[in-house]
């Protein structure tokens, strides 16, 4: 490495851990308390459901990245069960469970 390397590097270093303290200060350095508009404050509560969304549905529908060419796809029926279970009944650990005794048969069972 050469000396020019290692001071960018260490520019580099120091600016983004100045960036990452006034992120993280931020709230403290005002003089007055700091809310949301309400608009912000509804929109955070669709914000845990729209990352799970984004995280569980590709998984779902896709497989290394194309959609799933077949309906005999054990992920779509576990997806399906529990959705149908939740709506039903409202409880997470038992969405949960029914996925999984619907997806593990069909995946393990038939291959799928």
């Amino acid at each position: 490495m050469t000396g020019t390397t290692d001071l960018w590097s260490l520019a580099v270093i120091v600016g983004l851990a100045g960036v990452t303290v006034l992120a993280r200060c931020f709230f403290f350095i005002l003089d007055r308390p700091w809310g949301l508009p309400e608009w912000a404050h509804r929109a955070l509560h669709y914000a845990p459901v729209a990352a799970l969304a984004a995280v569980i549905v590709p998984e779902i529908v896709m497989t290394q990245g194309h959609l799933v060419p077949t309906w005999q796809d054990a992920r779509i029926f576990g997806a399906l069960a529990g959705a149908a279970y939740y709506f039903w009944r409202r409880g997470v650990l038992g969405t949960m469970l029914v996925g999984m005794a619907v997806y593990l048969p069909l995946h393990l069972g038939l291959g799928w």
